[in-house]
């Protein structure tokens, strides 16, 4: 296993880790949501995704083979895409409150990053 898969493998775990961590709080209303809890918002459960795409990641990263790296590429690109939906949605000011934002969205943005590299320079056998 080379170097880079073992990184990506952290990477995404790393992502799933921070899906249980404060993504955001709103003091007026006393409410904290993290990727699983997001009780008093329309939000959802975006950490389940999370979740889901880095488990696929993490078994694709096992698996050295041309058309499995090329579905690795999409997975982790799709779970990058989805972090980045996340830090925007929990990170902006909506109707005049703004929200405090938890490390734990910008660590999981950075593993996906991270991961999505991994992929990329991550040689496969021909």
């Amino acid at each position: 296993m080379s170097r880079t898969a073992i990184i990506g493998i952290l990477a995404a775990l790393l992502v799933m880790v921070c899906a249980f961590f404060p993504w955001s709080a709103i003091e007026s209303r006393q409410l904290v949501f993290t990727g699983l809890n997001t009780t008093g918002s329309s939000y959802g459960e975006p950490g389940r995704l999370n979740i889901i795409l880095s488990i696929m990641a993490i078994i694709l990263f096992l698996i050295r083979n041309k058309w499995i790296g090329r579905i690795n590429l999409f997975v982790s690109g799709f779970l990058l895409a989805w972090t980045f939906r996340n830090m925007v949605l929990f990170a902006r000011c909506e109707m005049g409150e703004c929200p405090q934002t938890g490390i734990a969205l910008y660590l999981s943005l950075a593993g996906a990053l991270v991961a999505f590299g991994c992929v990329l320079f991550t040689r496969t056998t021909k």
